[in-house]
């Protein structure tokens, strides 16, 4: 199967920077489009960004300009580098990845991590 590690989340001021990363690892054939979502106390997880194998993104509004999704399918990772932080950004990012194992290169499967906390302070 395939596992999603994330890693760079933390505690920052408001106006501050933080960069996740995510690592997928297993039995991986390709990987197509990844992603960031994020899930703020109290309410459903949301769109942050998402990047195509080509290199192609897309960005929520509310973090376009801000926040850059970027990923080295060399070594199967994701980014995000998140500028300009606002406490509404205060969240568990979760990375996404749609995978086809080694077992199954046919079908697409989506792949989440485990969360990484980002929480800004005012």
């Amino acid at each position: 199967q395939v596992q999603l590690v994330e890693s760079g989340g933390g505690l920052v001021q408001a106006g501050g920077s933080l960069r996740l990363s995510c690592a997928a690892s297993g039995s991986i054939f390709r990987i197509n489009a990844m992603g960031w979502y994020r899930q703020a106390s109290g309410k459903q997880r949301e769109l942050v960004a998402t990047i195509t194998s080509s290199g192609t993104t897309n960005y929520d509004s509310s973090v376009k300009g801000r926040f850059t999704i970027s990923r080295d399918n060399a070594k199967n990772t994701v980014y995000l580098q998140m500028n300009s932080l606002k406490p509404e950004d205060t969240a568990v990012y979760y990375c996404n990845a749609q995978t086809y194992t080694l077992r199954n290169p046919y079908t697409a499967l989506d792949a989440w991590g485990q969360g990484t906390l980002v929480t800004v302070s005012s």
